[in-house]
């Protein structure tokens, strides 16, 4: 074993044990760090948007001079070359809409000109897949005609563009992580991605003031599209899962909260449709970070209803001492380090809230030392440095050794070991990770002379590309 794999493993024992809510010898060190790396690196926000090799690049050296224990290898989580061979409306480029030093942005439209419109629930209803590439694709992504509408030179280059656009950008990314691994001796910290449902109804189709509008005017429809998305986020997130479920798969939390909607809301809508895709994930091996953007602290008694370990709490403007009063016990909590101390702070601010967090969260293990929210181009190289050089020096427990540390997510104990008994995933016109199903294509066929599940197999792992592509765009970019 090379001293990096060794190194590797080490840090790989460490954030596992801190995931499972135990002790390991100290306190993880985990930054979400997106465009600070070009800070450190070298690069503008465009040259790290623009070239995903810059972004790969810039993550490796963070991680190898600061000596984090995991990071992901490309914060920014997509690819400018990508969104512009879709043509995507709603994502800002850096260097083309913006300034070359300004992060992406997300243009979210008026309510009478939404992804969705307000009438349009009950087609969402009944295929979400197919109302995704109809109706949803060829609003959001310029080229494209929508259906009746001319297939034009553009429309059709668009569609190999991107496709084949995504394929280059996630063959990268599997590259960057064994890098990551073999150069670093860091783990890739998260694995698959997750939203809830009424959280993407309000990114990605109505936005948030027509979600609001809904919730007031059509509540049982927006329950109902919340629950017909449920097995196709189980699907997705569980698709892009790490499958060895040694790290968590990434849920950004982010308006399903009070006040952006009243708790009468969440208790009746956000949660029911969120709880049950947890526990599947769980059910299936898979634990979910739930990076609770803004303030949850008002939902921390639900979300103690969810199984032990089966998720990490990330705090971002929540009470990190209340969250760690009411679930520490339970899960593994992370953050707590304000981004404006980072960004406007002195080292010495930093260094006492880092022993101030530790000394009262990470006591008994179960703690992951990163700032409140993505670390972005405003935060000091120096503030970092003190980040980590105080969780190095406060963060070390009296017991515990990493060399006699095991990997290894945290499993579901034996109650909570029920795979597809939370979210039904066979049910549809199309089920969740299917665009044609073989029980439709096989009536367009002649009569099959070979072997019909040869051919059923090679149908259904095509079909499947076809399924993710559009949900990888609106989960995602």
């Amino acid at each position: 074993m090379s001293d990096m794999e060794r190194l590797y493993q080490e840090r790989l024992a460490r954030y596992s044990t801190a995931l499972r809510n135990e002790q390991p010898d100290r306190v993880p060190l985990r930054p979400f760090v997106a465009e600070f790396t070009g800070v450190y690196a070298g690069y503008t926000c465009q040259q790290l948007a623009h070239d995903y090799n810059n972004a790969f690049a810039a993550a490796r050296r963070c991680a190898a001079d600061f000596d984090w224990d995991a990071v992901v290898p490309n914060m920014l989580a997509t690819w400018t070359g990508m969104t512009q061979a879709m043509g995507l409306r709603y994502y800002m480029t850096p260097g083309i809409d913006l300034p070359p030093n300004v992060g992406h942005q997300y243009r979210e439209p008026p309510p009478e000109q939404a992804w969705m419109r307000p009438d349009e629930y009950d087609a969402l209803i009944a295929d979400p897949t197919g109302f995704l590439y109809n109706v949803w694709l060829p609003r959001v992504a310029a080229p494209l005609s929508p259906i009746g509408g001319p297939v034009t030179f553009e429309h059709n280059l668009s569609l190999v563009k991107g496709a084949m656009a995504m394929m280059q950008f996630f063959n990268a990314w599997g590259t960057a992580e064994a890098r990551l691994r073999s150069e670093c001796g860091t783990v890739s910290a998260i694995s698959g991605m997750l939203r809830a449902p009424l959280d993407f109804i309000a990114d990605k189709l109505r936005g948030y003031l027509g979600l609001v509008d809904d919730l007031l005017e059509r509540p049982q429809q927006v329950r109902a599209a919340c629950e017909a998305l449920m097995p196709h986020l189980v699907q997705f997130a569980l698709a892009t899962a790490d499958p060895n479920g040694n790290v968590p798969i990434g849920f950004w939390m982010h308006r399903g909260c009070v006040p952006f909607i009243s708790p009468d809301h969440f208790d009746r809508i956000f949660w029911p449709t969120l709880k049950p895709i947890i526990q599947e994930l769980w059910a299936h091996g898979h634990q979910t970070l739930f990076y609770a953007e803004g303030s949850w602290d008002a939902h921390l008694a639900s979300f103690a209803e969810l199984p032990d370990r089966s998720i990490v709490y990330h705090v971002d403007q929540g009470d990190i001492f209340k969250v760690h009063a009411i679930l520490g016990d339970k899960f593994c909590l992370s953050g707590g380090i304000p981004n404006y101390l980072l960004g406007f702070g002195q080292p010495e601010q930093v260094r006492a809230r880092c022993r101030q967090v530790i000394a009262g969260v990470a006591r008994d293990g179960g703690y992951i030392m990163d700032a409140s929210a993505i670390i972005q181009n405003d935060a000091k190289v120096e503030n970092l440095r003190a980040m980590t050089e105080a969780t190095l020096e406060y963060g070390v427990y009296s017991r515990g050794h990493a060399g006699a540390l095991e990997a290894g997510g945290p499993q579901p104990l034996p109650a909570d070991l029920r795979p597809d008994s939370f979210v039904d995933r066979t049910v549809g016109l199309r089920p969740p990770g299917k665009c044609v199903p073989w029980r439709d294509m096989r009536q367009r066929l002649p009569p099959i002379q070979g072997d019909e599940r040869l051919c059923q197999d090679v149908w259904e792992s095509i079909d499947a590309l076809g399924n993710m592509y559009v949900w990888w765009i609106a989960m995602a970019f």
